[in-house]
């Protein structure tokens, strides 16, 4: 998710000491199921609570499990006010405000959608790192899959109906979220990376702050609820851990293991089980038009991650 949850790209990750005992593929298939069913929790905890309380709720659990982590591995937070500055932002472009405009957006927009928009990522990505890194230049390969992907997010929204029954807000909501990560990778690319911090530590604090923006925020828009309700709450309770804190770990590991471009693939199959949890769980319609954007949009994505060959 969303991938909430690269923080900093492209920055060398160390090698694990020993093997994991749980084979990469069997992690990678758990990040998918996780990051995919994200969508779903989120829609069933804003049943029950405000978008800022799910958001707030989710960081407070993921970083609980990041805090647990690094005890475990006696990490300390990294140290001066620039870093935590640079951090600051990055808590806000790739969790504090992409994590809120999920959850207001499926306050009237399926989760189906939400996890489709939320697969356009790497399409901003692409269009951004043209302006912004100077050494990353486009091809032909990737304009092309940048033209398909948008040409499949106008398929997902039946542009040729008039984008009827469609909500614009909650959509548009949706498509903002998918564009700050790609904002805030690049941000980090250019202030964070080679800070000398691991990445579990830099992602601890990142969380924390985030936590503490929502923490400042949320009192300010919605009040405390008159009851708690327990089928929200849970929802809540494993989108932030598994979701964001397990689902942050797991992605480390196979960065460590099997390298970025195998472990970014997984953005590929979020909107997949998005889309099936949605539908099946949910009971959410699909017309024919969102699974057929769908794959268009994933197939432009791939290409504009295709590399220049040497």
């Amino acid at each position: 998710m969303t991938t909430a949850t690269a923080t900093t790209p492209r920055t060398p990750v160390p090698t694990p000491a020993r093997r994991p005992a749980l084979d990469w593929r069997l992690r990678f298939a758990a990040l998918s199921l996780i990051w995919g069913f994200s969508f779903l929790l989120i829609k069933v905890g804003t049943e029950g609570y405000a978008p800022f309380q799910v958001t707030l709720g989710r960081l407070v659990f993921g970083t609980a499990v990041l805090a647990a982590a690094m005890a475990v591995k006696r990490e300390r937070l990294p140290r001066g006010p620039r870093t935590w500055g640079h951090l600051a932002v990055a808590a806000l472009l790739l969790n504090a405000l992409p994590f809120s405009l999920f959850a207001f957006s499926e306050l009237t927009i399926p989760s189906t959608l939400a996890g489709i928009c939320n697969a356009t990522s790497p399409l901003w990505g692409m269009a951004l790192s043209v302006v912004a890194l100077s050494e990353d230049r486009p091809t032909r390969v990737r304009v092309a899959g940048l033209g398909i992907g948008f040409l499949g997010v106008l398929t997902v929204l039946g542009a040729w109906e008039g984008f009827s029954g469609l909500d614009a807000r909650g959509t548009a909501m949706a498509l903002l979220a998918s564009f700050s990560y790609p904002v805030g990778w690049i941000y980090v690319r250019r202030t964070l990376a080679g800070s000398g911090n691991s990445h579990l530590s830099m992602t601890g604090a990142q969380l924390l702050l985030a936590t503490i923006q929502l923490a400042v925020v949320t009192p300010l828009f919605t009040s405390v609820p008159a009851h708690f309700a327990v089928v929200p709450l849970v929802a809540v309770a494993a989108l932030g851990a598994l979701g964001t804190g397990v689902a942050v770990l797991l992605q480390y590991g196979l960065v460590a293991e099997v390298g970025p471009t195998t472990a970014q693939m997984v953005t590929y199959f979020i909107p997949v089980v998005a889309t099936a949890a949605g539908v099946a769980v949910l009971g959410e319609s699909l017309r024919w038009s969102t699974p057929v954007g769908a794959v268009v949009v994933l197939a432009g994505a791939a290409l504009t991650q295709a590399r220049r060959r040497a």
